[in-house]
């Protein structure tokens, strides 16, 4: 599957051979602070850790994995979008229900890129499976990625409590109806 180009943007599904550009991206705190509260990646955590979870559920065919965002002009990379079902590393997945996520550089933010990546990659996607639903979770802080959803036209489900080796921190869930 692929995503065809917006105005601006060129996209890729990401694999093993990506670690350099995932280390960039999470090596800037700022970009972190909503994720592991600032703290930045190493290589080892990116090789070890995040490129066997991605590798667990990219699924060229169906759209499933990173897809790495680029400026056409510059073909320089500015960040990702994820795409996979909804609780993938749960006993019970839901392949109908596709969570999406982003991650973009500092230098990328406050123009628009990550609100025309996801569209483009959700519209993607959703024309290539059997989707019913659109999902996205942030932390209740991250007001940019909330922003993002409604412009998606995400409606907001739940609060609730998000737990990982940090912590717990209020978070929501939005989804989408396709």
């Amino acid at each position: 599957m692929n995503v065809p180009r917006t105005a601006r943007l060129h996209f890729k599904l990401m694999d093993e051979n990506d670690s350099a550009l995932l280390l960039e991206l999470d090596s800037d705190p700022q970009v972190m602070a909503h994720l592991t509260r600032g703290k930045v990646s190493t290589i080892d955590t990116i090789k070890e850790i995040f490129m066997p979870r991605m590798q667990a559920y990219r699924n060229p065919s169906l759209g499933w994995g990173l897809w790495q965002v680029n400026l056409t002009e510059s073909n320089s990379f500015i960040g990702w979008v994820l795409i996979r079902p909804m609780g993938f590393f749960t006993d019970q997945p839901d392949h109908s229900d596709i969570e999406i996520g982003w991650r973009f550089k500092r230098a990328s933010w406050g123009k628009g890129y990550a609100s025309e990546a996801a569209a483009a990659v959700a519209d993607a996607v959703i024309k290539h499976n059997a989707i019913h639903t659109l999902s996205a979770t942030a932390l209740e802080a991250n007001r940019a990625s909330i922003k993002v959803m409604e412009k998606l036209g995400m409606q907001f489900v739940e609060h609730y409590s998000h737990s990982d080796e940090f912590g717990e921190l209020p978070a929501v869930l939005y989804r989408k109806f396709v």
